[in-house]
C-alpha cells in the first residue's frame, strides 16, 4: 500500500509491516481464536429477508439504476482484475462508485477476490494472504472504506476438508489477523460448508455463502446468500448476481463514514481501535522485521526458532488487539 494510504485510518501501516504480520500469523498459527467473531451479525438463515443487494464485475451500473430495482446496495470488490480477465471492467471499486451509492441512499460492503480456479487466492495458503490482505486494505481506503467494517474474503470453491484444513484454514487465519490488526473485521464467501468449518473455528464475523457445493442447505450464521445464477438480472446492461440480506448489519459502509469498533468475541464490549492500542500494535510491527530475523514475505521457510519466536509476537499482537 502507498505511503498516502498507510498514514491515514487505522495507523501507520506499511505494506512491508502488514505482510510481516502474515507471515508471523503462518509462522505461529497461534491467532485462529478470537481473530474476528461478533456477535453482530449472526442472522438465523431461517428468519426473514431483510432486502437484497447485488455484486457484479462485468462492469458498474448506475447508482440510480441499482436503487430503482429495489437493492439497499451492493457488495463490491476490493481486488484488481485478474491480467486475462480484462472483461472484468467492473472491477476495483471506486470512490467515485462508492459516492454515487451514497447519494443514493445505497450502501456497498467490500469482498477481496483475485484469483480462482487453477489461481485461486486460497492455494498459497497463509503466504497468500500475507500478499492479498494488504492489497483488500489499500483497494478498500481508496474506495472511501472506513476502519471497524469487515471485509468479505472469498472462497470462491467447493473445497474438500483436507483442502480447508491446509490451505484455506491458514489462508484465512492469516488474512483475518492482519484485517483486525489494522482495525477492520473479518468476512468470509464461501459455501455451506466453508461456512461451518469457519465458524467452529471462530474465524470471521460475517458470512456471504455461495450454493456451489451447499446441497441447498442455507448456513444458519449466513448473513448475505448469493442465489444461483438462473436468478442474475440485468440491471443498466449490467449482469448482477442477486444476494439476500438476514442481518441489518451486512457489512456494509459509505463513504465519509467514521470508523466503528472492530468487534471480537474477547474484547469485553470494549473497542478495540482506539488511538493507543493502534499505536502500540503499530509499534509492535515495526519491530517484527528485525526481531524475527530472514522470515521472509511469503513466510515460506521458517525454522524452529523463528516458529517460536513468531509464536510469541503473536500472542503479544492478539492481546494488543484484543484489548
Amino acid at each position: 500500500m502507498s505511503g498516502n494510504d498507510a498514514s491515514t485510518g487505522a495507523g501507520h501501516y506499511s505494506r512491508r509491516n502488514i505482510i510481516k504480520v502474515g507471515a508471523v500469523a503462518a509462522a505461529a498459527g497461534t491467532l485462529a481464536i478470537g481473530v474476528g467473531t461478533a456477535t453482530a451479525s449472526r442472522a438465523s438463515a431461517l428468519g426473514p429477508i431483510l432486502g437484497t443487494v447485488i455484486d457484479y464485475s462485468a462492469g458498474v451500473p448506475s447508482a440510480t439504476a441499482i436503487k430503482a430495482a429495489g437493492h439497499l446496495g451492493a457488495v463490491r470488490y476490493v481486488s484488481e482484475k485478474r491480467p486475462n480477465a480484462q472483461w472484468m471492467a467492473g472491477k476495483p471499486v471506486t470512490l467515485k462508485e462508492t459516492q454515487a451509492m451514497s447519494g443514493q441512499g445505497l450502501a456497498t460492503a467490500s469482498v477481496y477476490q483475485y484469483g480462482r480456479a487453477e489461481t485461486a487466492d486460497w492455494k498459497k495458503g497463509a503466504a497468500g494472504a500475507a500478499v492479498h490482505a494488504p492489497k483488500a486494505i489499500s483497494i478498500h481506503r481508496a474506495a472511501g472504506g472506513p476502519t471497524g467494517r469487515p471485509i468479505y474474503i472469498a472462497i470462491d470453491d467447493n473445497p474438500t476438508r483436507s483442502q480447508y484444513d491446509s490451505l484455506i484454514k491458514p489462508y484465512l487465519v492469516t488474512f483475518s489477523a492482519t484485517l483486525r490488526a489494522a482495525g477492520y473485521s473479518t468476512g468470509i464467501y464461501g459455501n455451506y460448508n466453508v461456512i461451518d468449518w469457519a465458524t467452529k473455528d471462530d474465524i470471521g464475523s460475517y458470512f456471504w455463502m455461495h450454493d456451489w457445493g451447499s446441497g441447498g442447505k442455507i448456513h444458519p450464521r449466513t448473513t448475505i446468500h448469493q442465489l444461483p445464477q438462473n436468478k442474475q438480472r440485468t440491471i443498466d446492461g449490467v449482469v448482477v448476481d442477486i444476494n439476500n440480506v438476514y442481518a441489518q448489519d451486512w457489512g456494509q459502509w459509505k463513504p465519509g463514514q467514521s470508523g466503528g469498533s472492530t468487534p471480537g468475541s474477547n474484547t469485553g464490549g470494549k473497542s478495540t481501535g482506539g488511538a493507543t492500542s493502534q499505536q502500540a500494535t503499530a509499534d509492535l510491527l515495526n519491530g517484527l522485521s528485525s526481531t524475527v530475523p530472514g522470515l521472509d514475505a511469503t513466510g515460506s521457510s521458517v525454522t524452529a526458532e523463528q516458529i517460536d519466536q513468531a509464536s510469541k509476537l503473536a500472542q503479544q499482537l492478539s492481546g494488543m488487539v484484543n484489548r
